[in-house]
Formats: C-alpha cells, structure tokens, sequence
C-alpha cells in the first residue's frame, strides 16, 4: 500500500436538525485528535513509570477561511452552536476510511483580521461515550 497525502478527504457534519452537510469544499483546515485517558498505577517497587490505558475520546478544530451564508452552507450548520445543546454526526473520510463520532460543537468563533480577512474556527469535542472507531 503507497503512503497517500490527506489532499482529498471529505468532511460531513449534521446541522441542529440532524442532517448531514458537505462541507468540505467550505473548511480549510482541520485537526483532530483521538487520545486516550491514562492512570499511573507504579508501584514502589518499580524504577520506571507503569501505566495503564483508560478512556478513549475525541477533538477536533475545524477551520473556515470565510463566511459562507448560502442555504445549508457552513453557517447554517454552525449558526446555532451558542443556542442549541445537541450532539452532531461528524464524517471524516479519506482513502476509503471512515471516521464518525457524535460531537459537541463548543463555540463558532470569529476572527477578523485588520487586513480584512475572517477566519473562523470551530472546536468540537466527543459527546456520545462512544469510541471513536475508523472503519
């Protein structure tokens, strides 16, 4: 199998109604993370750390190069985050992997630059329990 870029992935994110919206074509950046959670249980017999694996979860930042306001565009999707407490389907596919997990959106912030340019990002982080699993 050859290495492969991350130069064509889609994203896929439900709005508050629960429908799923492409917004690939409208994000510029995103990271994400799945780490997991980690206890030291070293006993005093040891002269290096021991440690065991706990909770798994997820986050993501989600970046926009703009305001796209059109029908069921990012904006429509994210409009509500300060308003609404509902978790949303987040998609990420690439090279025929999938990743979906139920999110929390935690803010929609904006950032306009003196030059004029707005940037806005979008933190999310696991809401379901769920391990977040490629298929």
């Amino acid at each position: 199998m050859a290495i492969e870029s991350g130069i064509t992935m889609s994203l896929s994110i439900d709005d508050s109604g629960g429908s799923a919206r492409d917004i690939a074509t409208e994000a510029s950046t995103l990271d994400f993370a799945t780490p997991r959670e980690e206890q030291l249980i070293t006993g005093l017999d040891h002269s290096a750390q021991a440690r065991m694996q706990l909770l798994a979860d997820f986050s993501a930042t989600l970046g926009l190069p703009g305001l796209d306001d059109a029908s069921n565009s990012t904006h429509a999707v994210f409009k509500n985050v300060s308003s609404t407490s509902v978790a949303r389907t987040v998609t990420i596919a690439i090279s025929g992997q999938t990743l979906a997990v139920e999110a929390f959106m935690m803010d929609y912030a904006w950032s306009r630059a003196q030059s004029g340019e707005l940037s806005i990002s979008v933190p999310m982080v696991l809401a379901s329990g769920s391990v977040p699993t490629w298929a």
